[in-house]
């Protein structure tokens, strides 16, 4: 998308955000950025060219800019910037403008870790936002710990990532096994004639796709869905033709794939449609929820009939959100579909912090994790958030969405929840 600087904020824009210190507009830049401060009207704790005047806030923030995750840390990255600027236009953090120092992990785990020591020794930040990836932030939640940091994120839900019981730890997405409930509810509620009678779950060897695939084969299973295929592949392949093609020799009707990108998606369904081979459900555990990144790699008409779980997306019916998409669409372009949802996550991160904030009056991180840990329900462009004892958000919302005619991204389960449409089922042939 074009990198257009947004100007001005309407009021309405400017009403539906204010009160959640929510974000609105930044110039786009590569590691080590920070948010802009031109002039704006007046804000709460005082007027921008005040703020301007003070120390800043320093957010630390390593992200996969370039490597395996780059489409969703560039996006992260828009998310964090959007929300610094709004801040900065409406008062900062405690009357001091934010500064974001993000450093480019290249997908590295290894160089995630090296980024959050420098940042936290070395560059002396104030706070910390964490990575993309539950492969990333485990590893690196570990270091903000060791310095008493409290680790806000929002993509690291895998129960791996609890595991270690770490307390400075908040993830403010939806719970990574529970990703595809309304999924497999809907499927378990088809008429025995129109339910798929059996399903392929292929999936990466990755702490977020293994528990969201193996927890719904076995609500699936249990629906009666019999399974065909069943495969954990290394998350280093690269080349995923012979397991797609595998698949297609079952001739499932459902496939579920575990993947973590949009290569991965991509790479499947053009060697199912090489095969001839078109299930009647396809679903991917992230990938498609990718925007304009996702059509770009498969195209309009390929995209018809996908789905793909996740919290959020662009027409989601809460104010704050609907805001969001006008500033995004407003500073890059484009259109609200092809937004990717890490943006929206990274901004949750930022809203749930200057809410933290704002509530101790402090920048202490210890301060922080006990408020995020005293059982409050905040808000989100995402929706509710209220962290458990682990960190997981309790409040979270979950759907299922689903690419529809002519490049429409539409929520259609929980079938019942406000805002959802009709399934798409079957999915229509590749390409139509």
């Amino acid at each position: 998308m074009a990198g257009r600087g947004l100007r001005i904020w309407s009021p309405l824009v400017a009403v539906c955000l204010g009160g959640l210190m929510l974000a609105a507009c930044g110039k786009g830049s590569s590691a080590g950025s920070s948010a802009s401060s031109t002039p704006a009207s007046k804000a709460a704790t005082g007027s921008q060219s005040s703020v301007a005047s003070k120390k800043p806030v320093v957010i630390g923030a390593s992200l996969s800019l370039s490597g395996d995750f780059s489409a969703d840390g560039q996006a992260f990255q828009r998310g964090y910037e959007l929300w610094a600027d709004y801040v900065n236009h409406h008062g900062g953090l405690l009357g001091h403008p934010v500064k974001l120092d993000i450093l480019s992990d290249a997908s590295s785990p290894t160089q995630a870790v090296t980024n959050y020591e420098k940042l936290i020794s070395s560059n002396h930040v104030a706070l910390t936002f964490g990575p993309f990836s539950s492969l990333l932030t485990i590893p690196t939640s570990k270091v903000a710990a060791r310095y008493g940091y409290a680790f806000v994120e929002g993509a690291g839900g895998a129960p791996d990532v609890f595991a270690a019981g770490l307390h400075n730890l908040f993830d403010v997405a939806t719970p990574v096994a529970n990703y595809m409930l309304p999924f497999a509810k809907w499927v378990a509620s088809l008429p025995p004639g129109k339910r798929p009678k059996t399903a392929a779950y292929p999936t990466s060897n990755d702490p977020f796709t293994e528990p969201v695939i193996n927890k719904a084969k076995s609500l699936l299973q249990k629906a009666g869905v019999r399974t065909v295929y069943y495969k954990v592949f290394p998350a280093e392949v690269t080349d995923f033709t012979p397991i797609a093609d595998q698949v297609a020799t079952t001739g499932a009707q459902m496939v579920v794939l575990g993947s973590v990108d949009v290569p991965t998606v991509s790479a499947f369904m053009q060697a199912f449609e090489q095969q001839h081979y078109n299930p009647k459900v396809f679903i991917a555990s992230a990938g498609p929820d990718q925007g304009q990144a996702f059509l770009k790699a498969v195209g309009t008409s390929n995209a018809n009939g996908v789905m793909v779980p996740n919290g959020w997306y662009p027409g989601v019916r809460i104010a704050a959100s609907e805001a969001m998409v006008k500033a995004y669409v407003a500073k890059y372009g484009g259109s609200p579909s092809g937004i990717n949802a890490d943006v929206a996550e990274a901004f949750s991160v930022g809203q749930v912090v200057a809410q933290a904030v704002k509530a101790t009056h402090s920048l202490s991180n210890a301060k922080i994790i006990s408020y995020l840990h005293s059982g409050v329900k905040l808000s989100s462009v995402e929706g509710p958030v209220k962290f458990d004892s682990k960190g997981e958000n309790i409040a979270a919302l979950q759907f299922i969405f689903q690419w529809q005619h002519n490049g429409h991204f539409v929520q259609v389960l929980p079938t019942k929840a406000p805002g959802s449409q009709p399934v798409l089922f079957p999915k229509p042939a590749w390409g139509s």
